[in-house]
C-alpha cells in the first residue's frame, strides 16, 4: 500500500481557491487533494466552507499561513477519524 500511495505523489501545482472570511474575499492556494479533502470535511460537518475557514482562520497563530492551517486541519481530522 505504501509504495501504491508514493507512486499517486503527483499533486500538482496549488491552485487559488476564493474564501470569504467574515466578509472579507481572499484565496489559499491548495494543491487539488488537499481542497477537494477540505471541501468534503466541510459538507461533512455540515458547515458551510467558509465559515470552517473562517474558524481555523481565528485559531491559527499569527506566524502560520491560512493555506498551512488548512492543510494541518484536514491532516488532522482525518487522523481523529481514522481511529
Amino acid at each position: 500500500m505504501i509504495d501504491t500511495l508514493i507512486s499517486e505523489l503527483d499533486l500538482g501545482r496549488p491552485q487559488k481557491h476564493s474564501l470569504t472570511l467574515r466578509g472579507h474575499r481572499t484565496s489559499v492556494s491548495l494543491e487539488d487533494p488537499y481542497w477537494l479533502a477540505f471541501v468534503k470535511i466541510a459538507q461533512r460537518e455540515n458547515t458551510p466552507i467558509n465559515e470552517l475557514a473562517a474558524k481555523i482562520d481565528a485559531a491559527r497563530l499569527v506566524d502560520a499561513g491560512l493555506a498551512s492551517a488548512i492543510r494541518i486541519f484536514v491532516l488532522r481530522w482525518y487522523q481523529y477519524h481514522a481511529k
